[in-house]
């Protein structure tokens, strides 16, 4: 076997390659990313708009009709849905998993390039890759900034700040995307026209006109005029204040104009409340910090948990707003990572332990318990070479080769053992047991990863799930193979001693031998016993099937609750008569007073 040869040849080199090897997996333990799952990507792609305040069955006829037959058509769609609701809709594309999404992409901004004119006051739609849950899957915690009532500032002088400071801070954190508020820092003042129908009757004043007269005031250019020697731009000034408004004339009548404000007041408002965050009973304004692809989940949360701590030490608390998380998913997270590499440790133990027993030798035991860190740690230097994370995925695949990376070096060991008890001579027997196992055990190998490799080339979520899983077994088991054939006789020529092995269960395997023959002799015996392990399996498997999961459930400390309300139920009833009698049942668990 050439690897074997030059691995007894240079046995310095080997020692280096396989120290370089250890270093950089042990760095590589603390540079992966740490998450709970590894990342899944969607090949769906989302259009969201918004009209403000306008119906949804007119967002369904103005917006969402002509969205949908521009989109129709597009490469690659199997399904298109879209919802619409009071004042904003989205479009959901759901394409095929071998869609080339970024093709995709492209193409669906052309073709929304291609849109008929929308209404003047809607927004332009955006685009949002990944589908309309993608920034909730990437949602690593929630944060809650609680606002005192006596600080002397509005809540929409608060929630500017929090705009302006707290979410610009957050954003520049390594690994963070975006700080979604769902609105309730993006509400910007409006401009707020109420009539007083009972004046404007009395006016005979058709109020539908109005809309169309205000929306077109606005800044527009004149053109250029050459005076001399100099150049001047002509500009029209449409800008009006909100009391200067109340005096455009709408109207004239017998030479006398009718003006805005005599049946109409002006002003320059917040928008109307569509939603409400509280927590513990206070008022607040919820915060979810995204993160990007690839993020270290642990490194984002612990240093979100610094800046939070730092900004609630120093500008928040001036402001009278207590900024903090709803629930520590670091925690969660740390929970379930440990306790799988608590089981990986242990699994390791086990496994060493039950080598000793039956070989009884020390150093024997140690030979072929080099394969577990070398192979381990090898692959974790692959996984971040290919961009993967730690998750407890990828440690439960670690966990399942603990054991598979021991086959080839036993088989190894134990030829080269039976070589040298034959009176070999210790190079000669080195080379010659790895090279006589060499072929069975790249067959052994081979089988292995060609169990788990298909995983790697499914596209749907369950393939990108558990492709960690796959990742990790059949790496390891080639790293496994390579040990077995180059380091472990390089270890086994230097530590391992002269002499024989003694089995000291030799006597009951001996015993089990004969009960085993004796079972099985005659051919009654032999076909029962073939019917009976055919038959028990599948009996067993029937009576002891488990319920069938996508995953396992996963603990946490967390409930959610939903509450559905009736169509057209107005925001302040539900205030009124769910969020506030809930608030008002759940305060003596706030205040301590319950448990």
């Amino acid at each position: 076997m050439k690897l074997t040869e030059v691995s007894l040849r240079n046995p310095a080199g080997v020692a280096v390659i396989t120290a370089i090897i250890l270093l950089i997996g042990v760095v590589s333990i603390f540079s992966l990313p740490t998450q709970l799952l590894p990342d899944i990507e969607n090949p769906e792609i989302t259009v969201a708009t918004s009209w403000r305040a306008a119906s949804p069955s007119e967002v369904e006829s103005e917006i969402v009709d002509l969205i949908e037959d521009v989109l129709q058509g597009t490469p690659g769609l199997e399904s298109m849905e879209s919802r619409a609701f009071f004042g904003f809709a989205f479009t959901n594309l759901e394409f095929s998993l071998s869609t080339d999404m970024n093709e995709t992409m492209l193409e669906v901004i052309s073709r929304l390039n291609r849109l008929p004119l929308l209404p003047a006051d809607s927004d332009p739609p955006q685009i949002i890759l990944g589908g309309f849950n993608a920034s909730a899957q990437k949602a690593i915690v929630s944060l809650f900034a609680r606002l005192d009532p006596d600080s002397g500032y509005s809540k929409e002088e608060q929630a500017q700040f929090l705009k302006d400071v707290v979410a610009t801070r957050l954003r520049s954190i390594p690994g963070v995307a975006n700080i979604d508020s769902f609105g309730q820092l993006d509400q910007n003042m409006e401009l707020q026209i109420v009539f007083d129908p009972h004046k404007a009757a009395d006016l005979g004043i058709d109020i539908t006109n109005i809309p169309g007269r205000v929306g077109r005031i606005s800044d527009i250019s004149g053109g250029i005029i050459d005076v001399g020697k100099r150049q001047y731009t002509l500009r029209f000034k449409g800008k009006y204040e909100p009391e200067e408004l109340e005096g455009l004339i709408i109207e004239w009548r017998d030479g006398l104009p009718i003006k805005l404000g005599d049946f109409a007041s002006v002003s320059l408002k917040s928008p109307r409340p569509d939603g409400i965050a509280n927590q513990n009973g206070k008022d607040a304004i919820y915060m979810r910090v995204v993160k990007t692809n690839g993020a270290n989940v642990m490194a984002v949360l612990n240093e979100v948990e610094k800046v939070v701590a730092e900004l609630n030490e120093t500008v928040l608390e001036a402001r009278g707003i207590n900024l903090n998380r709803s629930f520590n998913p670091a925690v969660y997270i740390m929970r379930a990572i440990n306790l799988l590499a608590g089981n990986l440790f242990f699994g390791i133990l086990l496994a060493v332990a039950a080598l000793w027993w039956f070989l009884r030798k020390l150093r024997a035991t140690m030979i072929i318990a080099i394969t577990i860190p070398v192979s381990l740690l090898s692959t974790l230097v692959v996984l971040m070479m290919t961009g993967r994370s730690i998750n407890v995925i990828s440690l439960a695949g670690l966990a399942f080769a603990t054991g598979m990376v021991l086959d080839a070096a036993i088989v190894v060991l134990e030829n080269i053992v039976r070589l040298r008890e034959g009176g070999m001579e210790k190079n000669k027997a080195c080379v010659e047991g790895a090279g006589q196992v060499w072929g069975a055990l790249f067959a052994s190998t081979l089988t292995t990863i060609a169990i788990f490799i298909p995983v790697l080339f499914m596209e749907n979520a369950e393939g990108q799930l558990f492709a960690d899983l796959a990742l990790t077994i059949a790496i390891s088991v080639t790293f496994s193979l390579i040990i077995a054939i180059s380091i472990l006789p390089l270890a086994a020529g230097h530590l391992l001693k002269s002499g024989t092995l003694v089995d000291i269960h030799d006597g009951r395997w001996k015993k089990m031998a004969a009960k085993i023959i004796w079972l099985t002799g005659g051919r009654k015996r032999q076909i029962g016993w073939v019917a009976g392990l055919l038959v028990a399996p599948v009996i067993f498997t029937v009576v002891m099937m488990p319920n069938l999961n996508y995953l396992p459930p996963l603990k946490s400390d967390v409930v959610y609750g939903n509450y559905f309300a009736p169509p057209a139920t107005s925001f302040e009833s539900m205030n009124t008569e769910v969020n506030e009698v809930i608030i008002e049942r759940l305060q003596p668990y706030f205040e301590g007073e319950k448990e």
